[in-house]
């Protein structure tokens, strides 16, 4: 599967160190003003060589759209965009023509389909991210004419993690730091462990908390196509993702019902809740809340540094790759995230049938 989506739907294609990775975004609504500065924000914020905590490799990431924009606005046709590869170095990869990674989707790969590109991972590569990033961007745009928020920032790299809840941070600071963390001195501890981690060969991982604000109630469909299971599929497509969790998660265990329950109240004409332990979702569908969610990543699976490994024959090898790569994916994974949620925001939506599709600032009825 290469597409995500049900009518918002993303198609990507492309490997790391082929000519371009892109993608094709069907069901996007026609009438769409497209900020191009804002496509180029998201980008820059995804592409590597940023800061001394990601790969070196040096990407300018521009975007070029081929098709479904015209003088500057969807037409409400497939959008057909491309971003070229322009730093590849494939040799690094040429002694991994027959070896397995650990932990990477070599071996997998290889058992499903009986070929691989070995350079740069290929379809396996984080890099096959940007499309998600151009989808997304598109999709912010929409959803923040309908003034719906997406934010993501790293709440913990290793053991070091922040304590507080979304609330007790101003998330405006994000973006103030190289690994995306709103305080600024867990930020520089998370800094200082990944420049650590990196000088040894090694890496680490960490967790990225989303925030979703203003979805109205009612979004989400019942049983098999609950909101939260869509956003956790959305997550776990993501590479080196091991987990996800929406409201308290896997603390809810640690309450009792009668702490738990998130109590009605009129709310000056509005229904509202007093807490918000469900995560902005219950029984599937949006309650109004926010929603937040927590996001878990594993450590880069390549290490500059000696791995016991077998060769496509079975045979026992050492593996010490080369290259370049990033110690830690959760500074750039924080637009990823972004940008996953805000697909599934927007689709479902979509879905819902409600949604009012705004052209130029205006709203047009259904």
């Amino acid at each position: 599967m290469n597409t995500f989506g049900n009518i918002f739907r993303l198609t990507s294609f492309g490997e790391s160190h082929g000519s371009a990775i892109g993608g094709v975004i069907d069901g996007c609504p026609a009438g769409i003003r497209i900020d191009m500065d804002f496509i180029r924000y998201e980008m820059n914020r995804r592409r590597p060589g940023q800061s001394s905590l990601t790969t070196p490799r040096k990407e300018a990431d521009n975007v070029e759209f081929l098709s479904g924009i015209y003088e500057g606005k969807t037409t409400g046709t497939p959008i057909g965009f491309i971003v070229r590869n322009e730093n590849q170095r494939s040799g690094d990869y040429n002694d991994l023509k027959q070896v397995y990674r650990p932990s990477h989707a070599d071996y997998t790969y290889q058992m499903k389909y009986g070929i691989r590109d070995p350079h740069g991972g290929g379809r396996s590569s984080a890099r096959e991210t940007i499309a998600r990033c151009v989808a997304g961007a598109i999709a912010k745009l929409i959803l923040k004419k309908n003034n719906i928020r997406i934010s993501a920032y790293t709440s913990q790299v290793g053991n070091i993690r922040l304590e507080g809840s979304y609330q007790d941070y101003d998330l405006s600071r994000t973006e103030t730091n190289a690994v995306r963390c709103p305080d600024k001195q867990k930020a520089s501890e998370m800094e200082a462990l990944i420049k650590e981690v990196k000088a040894q060969g090694d890496s680490v991982g960490g967790i990225i908390t989303g925030v979703i604000t203003g979805v109205p109630p009612g979004i989400g469909e019942p049983v098999f196509g609950k909101l939260h299971a869509a956003l956790g599929s959305a997550m776990l497509s993501i590479n080196a993702v091991k987990g996800f969790e929406y409201g308290d998660g896997f603390d809810a265990p640690l309450y009792r019902g009668s702490e738990h329950n998130d109590a009605f109240f009129n709310d000056n004409g509005q229904i509202s809740t007093r807490t918000n332990h469900s995560g902005g979702i219950q029984g599937g569908i949006s309650n109004g809340q926010d929603i937040y969610f927590r996001v878990a990543f594993k450590p880069v699976a390549t290490l500059l540094r000696e791995q016991h490994t077998v060769d496509e024959d079975g045979h026992e090898t050492i593996l010490k790759a080369k290259g370049r790569h990033d110690p830690c994916v959760i500074p750039r994974a924080v637009p990823i995230v972004e940008a996953m949620a805000a697909i599934t925001i927007l689709d479902y939506l979509l879905l819902a049938g409600t949604f009012p599709v705004i052209h130029d600032d205006k709203v047009l009825p259904e």
